[in-house]
C-alpha cells in the first residue's frame, strides 16, 4: 500500500519512500490535503497549549516567530474524509482536486457520494474520473467497509479514544497511520496527535531545533513525549517551521 505524508503545508515537492512496519509511504515535504484544509474557516490554538508549548524554548521561539495558529475541524462523515485523504495520496493539491470534483460528477449534483452509491460504481467507472487502479480499488474498499459499519460514525468517533481510531481505520487496505492521523486531526480536531512520520514535521523539527539531520520518527516520537496534550498544536508549529 502506497501512503504519502503530503505535501500540503508549507510548500516543497521533494518525493521520498519510507518504510513503516513494512508499509511503504510515499512521503512529501509539506503543501496539498493540509494547505487546502489549513485555509478554511478556523479557531486558534488555546492559550492554554500555547503556554504549556512555550515551556519549550524551541517551540516558544517558534510561537513567537510564527504567531496563533488556527485550526478548525471539517468534521466530515468518516467515509468522506478517508476518501478524500486516498485521492489526495501521492498528488498535488491541483490534481487531486480535479479528480476529486471528476469523482462527485460520477454521481450526480447531490453532494458527497454515499458509500451505497459507490459500491455500485465499477473499477473502470471509478478510473476515468482520474483514479489509478489501486485508488479505485482502495476507494471500493472503503465503501464496502463503511456499508458493513466498519467505519465509525462521527458520534462513534467521539466515543472512542484516538488509539481506537487509529487501530480500526489502519485495518482497511489503503488507509495507513498518516491517513488515519489526518482525520483525527483535520475531522475530528483531535488535540493531542503528532505525526511522526510525516516528512514536513521531520523537516520542521530539523530546522527548528538546529538539527543536521532529519530526526528519524522514533527521535521524534520520544522528544514529543514533553509536547502532550498539545501534540497537534506541536505539529502545526513544525509544519510551519518547514515553511
Amino acid at each position: 500500500m502506497l501512503e504519502r505524508s503530503c505535501s500540503c503545508w508549507p510548500g516543497r515537492s521533494n518525493w521520498r519512500e519510507q518504510t513503516l512496519s513494512g508499509v511503504t509511504d510515499l512521503c512529501s515535504s509539506v503543501t496539498c490535503l493540509a494547505s487546502s484544509l489549513r485555509n478554511r474557516d478556523s479557531r486558534p490554538v488555546s492559550k492554554r497549549a500555547l503556554a504549556y508549548l512555550r515551556t519549550d524554548p524551541a517551540m516558544a521561539g517558534l510561537i513567537d516567530r510564527i504567531g496563533p495558529v488556527k485550526l478548525r475541524p471539517r468534521r466530515l462523515p468518516p467515509f468522506q474524509s478517508l476518501t478524500h485523504a486516498v485521492i489526495h495520496q501521492q498528488l498535488s493539491g491541483q490534481a487531486a482536486g480535479t479528480i476529486l470534483g471528476r469523482f462527485r460528477a460520477l454521481f450526480g449534483d447531490d453532494g458527497f457520494p454515499t458509500p451505497e452509491a459507490v459500491l455500485k460504481a465499477s473499477p473502470e467507472r471509478l478510473r476515468n474520473a482520474g483514479l489509478s487502479r489501486p485508488k479505485a480499488s482502495y476507494v471500493l474498499g472503503i465503501a464496502q467497509q463503511a456499508v458493513d459499519g466498519h467505519i465509525p460514525t462521527l458520534d462513534e468517533c467521539d466515543r472512542m479514544t484516538d488509539a481506537e481510531i487509529m487501530e480500526r481505520l489502519t485495518s482497511i487496505k489503503g488507509v495507513g497511520r498518516w491517513t488515519a492521523e489526518m482525520l483525527l486531526i483535520f475531522n475530528l480536531g483531535r488535540p493531542d496527535v503528532l505525526p511522526v512520520h510525516d516528512l514536513g514535521v521531520r523537516k520542521g523539527f530539523q530546522f527548528a531545533y538546529g538539527k543536521r539531520k532529519l530526526p528519524e520518527p522514533e527521535q521524534l516520537a520520544r522528544y514529543g513525549l514533553r509536547w502532550p496534550p498539545h501534540r497537534t498544536a506541536a505539529a502545526w508549529y513544525l509544519w510551519r517551521a518547514a515553511d
